[in-house]
């Protein structure tokens, strides 16, 4: 990979590393605040439904935060950019997608079709559905 390509993804995910952080702080400083008071039921549950939904996001973020800095690593071990399982390079197409991927297209699709073949990552481990029967 070229090393303007490398200065791109570096300054792209740094970039995007700072704004996560700074959503997260600003979360906790939110969480932090005093409590409001709600008389009505109806109004704390539409607060705390919303402080769940946030929390669910930063939760998403706090680990895409730690994908991003191990993408920030392997710019700087040289191995950036490097499928982690064939050893080949990932398409630049593919990284400006998906920056933090570890793996080229061809071992992620393999992967992706042995989970399904296994019914890892289904909300029911082990069941399939025939579509021809449907």
């Amino acid at each position: 990979m070229k090393e303007k390509e490398i200065e791109y993804f570096r300054e792209f995910l740094t970039k995007s590393l700072e704004e996560l952080l700074y959503y997260a702080n600003n979360t906790v400083s939110a969480m932090v605040a005093p409590k409001e008071n709600f008389p009505d039921p109806t109004d704390r549950a539409s607060f705390e439904s919303d402080r769940d939904f946030v929390l669910l996001i930063r939760d998403r973020e706090s680990k895409l935060i730690k994908k991003i800095k191990n993408a920030l690593e392997r710019i700087e071990n040289n191995t950036f950019g490097v499928c982690e399982k064939c050893g080949e390079d990932i398409s630049i197409a593919r990284l400006k997608a998906r920056p933090v991927t570890t793996q080229c297209i061809d071992c992620k699709t393999k992967e992706e079709a042995a989970e399904r073949a296994l019914g890892v990552g289904s909300l029911y481990p082990g069941f399939s559905v025939n579509r021809r029967t449907l």
